[in-house]
């Protein structure tokens, strides 16, 4: 009788604990993600960091800035080259696609007004067309006999062309380039240089 009564007391303390759960049921506070003050403060205690260790990290968060900084310079600084070596590439491309070709005076007075209105002379383009007609007939190529002026603007001589490019002989860009410059220089613009030549019969 003893023996039984012991092993019913047995059972029901082993349901008592599976209904009211022992220390081994209780949830875990990381399991369900509500840490209380006192597991809060455990951690942080824990994790306590000495003012070496923490210059440490520091320093190697401002060596990984500074390597981004100067990678976002030298990044930049590439850009910059290709940039320029892509507008250089294009330029000489252009320049040797002029060398090769014949332009009309009609094309190379495209390139006049153009280059000349870019100067502020808009207003003056009748009277560079003009001058320039009775220079050179706007042809490129054009040589004086009795000078051996050259080209558009009829530089003397005509090796003067290549302060404006090394393409001079060929390319009316360059040629014009030249041409407005001295006309700047001497005339101001291609109304007094017009002038001028409707008085002189040179520029």
């Amino acid at each position: 009788m003893a023996a039984v009564c012991a092993l019913a007391a047995g059972v029901m303390l082993v349901d008592v604990d599976g209904m009211f759960g022992g220390e081994d049921a209780k949830p875990k506070a990381a399991a369900n993600g509500d840490l209380s003050a006192n597991d809060m403060l455990a951690m942080m205690r824990s994790s306590d960091m000495d003012p070496i260790a923490a210059d440490s990290v520091a320093a190697a968060k401002q060596r990984a800035y500074e390597q981004h900084q100067r990678q976002l310079k030298e990044l930049k600084e590439k850009a910059k080259r290709d940039a320029k070596a892509r507008a250089k590439l294009k330029e000489q491309r252009e320049r040797e696609r002029l060398a090769k070709s014949n332009p009309s005076a009609a094309q190379n007075q495209k390139y006049g007004r153009k280059m000349s209105a870019l100067k502020g002379w808009g207003g003056c383009w009748s009277s560079l067309k003009t001058l320039w007609e009775h220079e050179s007939g706007w042809n490129e190529r054009a040589v004086n006999p009795s000078s051996g002026a050259y080209g558009i603007p009829q530089a003397l001589p005509g090796s003067k062309l290549a302060s404006a490019g090394k393409d001079w002989r060929t390319s009316s860009p360059t040629q014009i380039a030249w041409g407005l410059n001295y006309i700047k220089a001497r005339y101001k613009d291609p109304c007094g240089a017009w002038a001028w030549w409707s008085s002189h019969h040179w520029y």
